[in-house]
């Protein structure tokens, strides 16, 4: 099997959010469950994607973390198809189906981006009652009382909640003041993987609209799968395109942009962009990679 080192959602070397990516070799199907998760620990990247072709235009993706499977994974995705397209197995200006735990979702292939579907956006709940409001802030090392700029109307006449979203993978969008808020996050890594249990969610992803750049920025915490904080999460990012709309702050059609990773050093660059066909709401993530390294997996 071919492997490779990919850095996603930014065309540097270092930066964006680093996935493995095994290429099962033509003809042979996955390897065992508990292998897959240990080559993923052996990678040891958040999220290591496994991919086989099952049609000219059809591949088969799964995806494990060091410590389980999850049914999608954004930025493994677009390294995935980073890889294929260095393999000649896909080709610029093509669109091509990824079969995934999540559903069967498109990929467009283009010239400097990886454009992928999310799944259908579903709204699990908000989270309004104070007290659980005041944990939730808490266990991420913030005050819910000093968010209340953005929460009552700093840019807005409204109010913005928690809410447990999925384009994929559920996880909590959390609203916080401005950057400077944002930079202060530092979770009760224990109490968040608990938190997340209690929620049914992967983790939290934490937002602020209030930027000097005009791009929503973003950081990303899911201790539960042994992901203590991501530098680029498509499907959180797809998730929240959908909350930002459905709270008025952006509009069909538009690119969306979001940054993350600077807290960790690596600073990714997230496109999404939301439409509406045949009255459904169509949601696509994507961005740049660049490939670090290759080579062969031996089992």
């Amino acid at each position: 099997m071919k492997f490779y080192i990919v850095d996603a959602f930014t065309d540097v070397l270092f930066g964006g959010n680093p996935a493995g990516v095994v290429i099962i070799d033509e003809g042979s199907d996955f390897p065992d469950d508990k292998i897959m998760r240990k080559t993923a620990a052996e990678l040891r990247y958040s999220e290591t994607a496994f991919i086989k072709q099952i049609g000219e235009k059809d591949f088969n993706i799964r995806y494990f973390t060091p410590a389980s499977e999850v049914d999608l994974c954004g930025h493994a995705t677009i390294g995935s198809f980073c890889a294929l397209a260095d393999l000649g197995l896909v080709e610029c200006g093509c669109s091509y189906i990824n079969s995934t735990k999540a559903g069967r979702l498109n990929i467009e292939v283009l010239k400097n981006s990886i454009l992928m579907d999310m799944g259908l956006p579903e709204n699990i709940n908000k989270i309004s009652d104070s007290k659980d409001l005041d944990e939730l802030y808490s266990i991420m090392g913030l005050s819910y009382e000093k968010q209340g700029e953005i929460l009552t109307g700093e840019k807005l006449d409204f109010n913005l909640l928690p809410e447990m979203i999925s384009t994929g993978l559920p996880d909590i969008m959390m609203p916080v003041k401005n950057e400077g808020e944002l930079a202060k996050i530092n979770p009760e890594f224990e109490a968040l993987s608990k938190l997340s249990e209690k929620y049914k969610v992967v983790g939290v992803h934490a937002f602020t609209v209030n930027t000097k750049d005009g791009a929503v920025h973003c950081r990303n915490f899911a201790p539960l799968y042994d992901i203590d904080e991501e530098a680029a999460t498509g499907t959180s990012n797809g998730a929240l395109t959908f909350y930002l709309y459905k709270n008025g702050l952006l509009n069909e059609g538009t690119d969306n942009i979001f940054i993350q990773g600077e807290a960790m050093n690596r600073p990714s660059r997230i496109m999404s962009k939301l439409s509406f066909i045949d009255g459904n709401v169509k949601i696509q993530v994507g961005g740049m990679a660049s490939i670090l390294a290759c080579g062969e997996i031996r089992l």
